[in-house]
């Protein structure tokens, strides 16, 4: 499955994305702020797309442009969120790398996400979280009408061994129908 943007495609990841994986991902300033550690190989990005980024849902963000992943988007529907959902409902996560930050790209990903999960996957609800001191991805859910509905505290975080607090927003079908960002 592969969606499109103006800017970006949205495609599966392959084997042949690890050096580019490694390029973005192995950045401190990412993988922390977003809830995993950098990555320290080429070997490790391929072993991650293998057991992570594999899964349904989840996406590479292509620049058209360069045809070159620079981020990732994907959603976790129904007991593959980390919020335990129904099958109803899914969790959005995504970053992107840094040389990209504040060009919003991924408002731009998350839109079309959003209008594939409503639209197509007929999903009711989807949820996205942010950590604390991640004000990037809390203007990004913004943008794209999530609103805040309750605060994590003292969330232990296996992947980086360490206690969290998460914000978790909600988009709800209807008012992404009711926004005008895509009839649905």
């Amino acid at each position: 499955m592969k969606l499109e943007t103006e800017r970006l495609i949205l495609r599966p990841w392959s084997f042949d994305d690890a050096e580019s994986l490694y390029k973005y991902a192995s950045d401190d300033r990412i993988g922390p702020i977003v809830g995993w550690n950098p990555h320290k190989s080429v070997d490790e990005s391929r072993q991650i797309i293998n057991d992570v980024l594999s899964a349904y849902g989840v996406y590479a963000v292509v620049l058209k442009e360069t045809d070159e992943p620079v981020g990732s988007i994907g959603l976790m529907i129904g007991e593959k969120s980390n919020l335990n959902l129904p099958d109803n409902e899914a969790e959005i996560g995504y970053w992107i790398g840094v040389p990209y930050w504040g060009q919003g790209l991924i408002p731009e990903a998350m839109n079309e996400l959003i209008r594939f999960a409503f639209n197509d996957l007929k999903l009711e609800r989807l949820w996205c979280g942010y950590f604390d001191g991640n004000i990037k991805s809390k203007r990004c859910q913004e943008k794209c009408g999530f609103k805040y509905n309750h605060t994590i505290e003292n969330l232990y975080w296996e992947l980086t061994d360490d206690i969290r607090t998460e914000h978790v927003t909600c988009l709800e079908k209807q008012d992404f129908c009711d926004s005008n960002l895509e009839s649905v």
